[in-house]
C-alpha cells in the first residue's frame, strides 16, 4: 500500500506538457516542528538515481492559505496510462526507511486531490519558487481555457520563466472547487507586480472576460522545495 501510494502522489515539474493528458495527486500533511530539513533529505534519498517517465515529483511547503494547520504538499505529476517509474526504481528496503522516518516527521495527513491539467507552460522553478493558486470553478471550462491560453500566449514575455497552468480537479475537489489556475513568481512582491501591470493592460482585461463567470473558492501559495 505504501509503495501504491508513494507512486500516485508527490506539486507542479521539471516537464514540458506533451500531447498525452498529463494529471497530478497531491497530498496535504502536517510535519511536526522543526522536521522540514529531515524531510527534504528524506526526499532526496528515496528519489536519488530515481527516473520518472514523463512525470515528476515535488515537495512544497505552504505560505499562506493553508487549512486545518497543515504545512506541506507532496505532489505527484504523471501521463495518464504510465506509471510514474518503474516498478523497481526503489527498492523495498530504501522505501520502508523512507516511509519509517515520514512517520516521525509527519504529525497528520491531510487531503489529497487528484485532476488534470488542461494547460501548461513550463518555467524555472529555481528562480521562480512560489506558486500562487486560484481554486475556482467556471461556469464555462472550454471559455475560460481558451480565455486563459489566450493571455498567456500574449504576454508571453511578462510569463517568461513562470509556470502558468490551468486544470481540473476530478478526485477530492477541495471545498468543492472543480478548476485552477495556477502560477509561479519570485516572491510574494514579484506576484504582485505582475498582477498591477496586467491588470492595466487592455487586452488582459478584455481576454479575461472572454474567460466568462466563475466562483472564486479559495487562493493559496505554496514554496516549491524540491523538485525531481
Amino acid at each position: 500500500m505504501k509503495k501504491m501510494i508513494l507512486t500516485l502522489i508527490v506539486a507542479l515539474l521539471a516537464l514540458n506538457l506533451p500531447a498525452q493528458t498529463m494529471a497530478f495527486t497531491a497530498i496535504e500533511v502536517k510535519a511536526k516542528p522543526f522536521t522540514q530539513k529531515d524531510i527534504s533529505e528524506s526526499f532526496d534519498k528515496v528519489f536519488e538515481g530515481v527516473e520518472m517517465n514523463n512525470g515528476g515529483v515535488v515537495l512544497e511547503r505552504f505560505i499562506a492559505g493553508r487549512r486545518d494547520g497543515m504545512t506541506h504538499r507532496i505532489v505527484f505529476l504523471y501521463t495518464l496510462g504510465e506509471e510514474l517509474m518503474d516498478e523497481d526504481a526503489i527498492s523495498p528496503d530504501k522505501n520502508a526507511v523512507f516511509w519509517g522516518k515520514m512517520r516521525n516527521y509527519v504529525e497528520e495527513w491531510g487531503n489529497s486531490y487528484s485532476g488534470r491539467m488542461k494547460s501548461w507552460k513550463e518555467g524555472d522553478t529555481e528562480k521562480m519558487p512560489l506558486v500562487h493558486i486560484w481554486n475556482i470553478s467556471p461556469e464555462n471550462p472550454a471559455a475560460f481555457k481558451k480565455g486563459h491560453d489566450k493571455i498567456v500566449d500574449e504576454f508571453a514575455d511578462d510569463f517568461k520563466d513562470r509556470i502558468v497552468g490551468f486544470g481540473t480537479y476530478d478526485i477530492g475537489m477541495p471545498e468543492g472547487a472543480s478548476h485552477w489556475i495556477a502560477v509561479t513568481g519570485e516572491d510574494g512582491e514579484d506576484h504582485l507586480m505582475l498582477y498591477d501591470k496586467l491588470e492595466n493592460e487592455k487586452k488582459f482585461v478584455e481576454f479575461a472576460q472572454e474567460r466568462g463567470s466563475f466562483e472564486m473558492i479559495k487562493d493559496f501559495s505554496v514554496r516549491i522545495l524540491k523538485r525531481k
